[in-house]
């Protein structure tokens, strides 16, 4: 092999372009999913359903329309995973873009509740689960492209890159949003400002759809298709992952569930607490998310990086040991209305989120073999948002209704921190292990082993 490729057998520069494009697009998917958070903590409780005299409840309603995407993001995973892993993962991204972008521009368009009544949460719930469905799909196919053609010593690194487009995405909306709120009056931005920002997502959709153009599939995927479609075989997928990697599945969820809690307390729960409990104004708000974003982007990679220098294990510990502290001293930050000290407890919140994000593209691509790994990635990662993220700002808004006090939202953190710790001492460590030798344990475990090959399929190390 030539020393210009890395060992997935694509160059430096191609792996730039693959990395690049995958970025592009996973930034255009989750600006159209986090401006929705955004706009649910600021704008839709108010726009799309009845006043009830209480400001929590509306966006506790809003809320739970948030949660209508998550749920959807599941059975997109499950469709989109079967479709990337027979047809492959970059048509796959190509649809998802397209019907993510155009759901989100038609929320853009919506009327509100004083117009047209319960039909204007009715469709908020459709574009919403049809937004929610694409992007269940997005995520499995965005960073297999990239995991699947990193060297083995550094795929955490290269893996990372689509997972800090996601705070760019959030960055972008948090921009525009802030932008039209410092350019308009309050009552302008409740009654059409908000829209000018779900309106532009046509117009980065065209650019991430026709950048994913480019993108070339990985060689081992080609290979495990090749071989699929020369043996007719049956056996990837959803229905097989789930038949021969049930455990996979579950520590894949449990990694997860406090990571995805984490993040959705700290940017979409801790804007209702400031807002609501201090009436904190909502430009200074998202101008501090502003400054979080750009924080959690430069970490990422680095969290990454350090993936693949001491391992995944005690990465992923640290950050969920860090986590189950944060809650404990960040709102009394937010107590002080102090903006420096306010944007130091969402940074530092967002840096322990990193250390369980940036690894998870590696860890999962580690888990599963090339012909299912779309289909475990996906489930893995989009069937814990039901009960993790998606009802986390529900479960925390009820807390403070219902308490008065942040310190049961912080118990509710320290809960999903041991759930997840519980995941980390069942992970197996990858670090370094090459995806070739992944499918290699898979012939082993369920097809007998290769000669001169001696498999551990639980512990996936060939003997050399």
């Amino acid at each position: 092999m030539s020393g210009s490729q890395t060992l997935a057998g694509t160059t430096p520069t191609g792996l730039k372009k693959v990395v690049a494009a995958s970025m592009v697009g996973t930034v255009v998917e989750w600006y159209e999913f986090f401006l929705y958070a955004t706009a649910a903590s600021l704008v839709f409780g108010k726009y799309f359903f009845p006043a009830t005299g209480s400001e929590l409840d509306g966006i506790l309603a809003a809320f739970l329309t948030y949660a209508v995407g998550f749920i959807a993001r599941p059975l997109g995973g499950i469709v989109f995973g079967q479709i990337g892993d027979r047809l492959g993962r970059k048509h796959t991204l190509q649809v998802t873009i397209v019907m993510v972008g155009v759901a989100t521009f038609l929320m853009g368009c919506l009327p509100g509740f004083n117009t047209i009544g319960y039909w204007a949460p009715a469709l908020l719930v459709a574009l919403r689960f049809i937004q929610g469905l694409a992007l269940g799909g997005e995520w499995g196919g965005a960073v297999l492209l990239v995991a699947e053609q990193s060297p083995n010593a550094s795929r955490g690194f290269w893996s990372s890159w689509p997972q800090a487009a996601v705070p760019v995405g959030n960055l972008l909306a948090t921009l525009v949003l802030l932008t039209m709120s410092f350019l308009l009056p309050q009552d302008q931005f409740l009654s059409w400002g908000w829209r000018v920002a779900f309106w532009l997502s046509a117009v980065i959709v065209v650019i991430g759809y026709y950048i994913r153009t480019h993108v070339s599939e990985a060689p081992i995927f080609l290979e495990a298709r090749a071989k699929i479609e020369a043996e007719k075989a049956t056996n990837y997928g959803v229905f097989e992952v789930l038949k021969r990697y049930p455990r996979g599945v579950l520590v894949a969820m449990g990694l997860r569930f406090a990571e995805n809690i984490m993040y959705y307390t700290i940017v979409s729960f801790s804007i209702v607490y400031l807002s609501v409990v201090h009436k904190y104004p909502t430009s200074e708000l998202l101008l501090a998310l502003l400054i979080a974003h750009i924080v959690h982007f430069l970490v990422i990679p680095q969290v990454g990086r350090l993936s693949d220098r001491i391992g995944r294990k005690p990465v992923y510990f640290a950050g969920a040991v860090l986590s189950a502290t944060w809650a404990f001293f960040a709102f009394p930050m937010f107590d002080t209305e102090n903006p420096a000290i306010i944007v130091v407890a969402i940074a530092i919140g967002l840096c322990f989120h990193s250390l369980m994000y940036a690894g998870q593209p590696a860890i999962m691509s580690e888990m599963f073999p090339t012909r299912m790994r779309y289909s475990g990635v996906s489930l893995g990662y989009q069937v814990t948002s039901i009960v993790a993220g998606s009802l986390a700002p529900i479960i925390a808004i009820a807390l403070l209704k219902a308490y008065g006090s942040w310190i049961p939202v912080a118990l509710y953190l320290v809960f999903a921190c041991i759930v997840t710790l519980i995941a980390v001492f069942a992970l197996k460590e990858t670090k370094g292990v090459s995806l070739r030798d992944v499918d290699a344990a898979d012939v082993a475990r369920f097809d007998g082993a290769p000669a001169g090959v001696d498999v551990d399929a639980e512990k996936v190390e060939i003997s050399r």
